[in-house]
């Protein structure tokens, strides 16, 4: 994955084959791509996103999002990625193809005690972090999916 040309649907944030993983500090991004270095990923599966790069990221995004956007959670999830962004969160996006990659990243993004983590799939996003609370009822009409980041808003 590119930055500069990152994957979208319906102009937002859609890595599919990538789990993005939300952490509450640069140093636990860095560790969790020395982690995951150790486990035979290479560095260039994977792509860091500092709070202000996300939040211009997904500000952009929504400005241009179709309305088709609204119907999954795509949207919501870009909007609570904001919302941590401004946090202070960083995020990994590693390319995850496949389940044992998934495995690895999963296992790396619990023991460094990861705010969330998304394993995106061509229809359906699942949480892998499971007491992150981010999945609520998808209707667009309530807002963000991610239930503790909808309770500021």
């Amino acid at each position: 994955m590119d930055k500069n040309k990152v994957p979208e649907s319906f102009g937002v944030f859609k890595p599919v084959g990538h789990v993005v993983i939300t952490f509450r500090t640069a140093g636990d991004l860095q560790a969790a791509e020395a982690a995951l270095q150790d486990q035979g990923l290479a560095a260039s599966e994977m792509v860091r996103y500092t709070p202000a790069e996300m939040i211009a990221q997904v500000d952009a995004e929504v400005e241009r999002a179709s309305p088709l956007a609204s119907i999954g959670q795509d949207l919501n999830l870009i909007k609570a990625h904001r919302e941590r962004a401004l946090e202070g969160c960083s995020f990994l996006v590693v390319h995850a193809p496949e389940q044992a990659t998934v495995d690895k990243v999963d296992a790396v993004a619990h023991q460094l005690n990861a705010v969330a983590a998304q394993r995106y799939g061509l229809f359906v996003t699942e949480e892998l972090i499971d007491d992150a609370g981010n999945q609520t009822n998808e209707s667009p009409d309530t807002g963000l999916d991610d239930a503790a980041v909808a309770g500021r808003r």
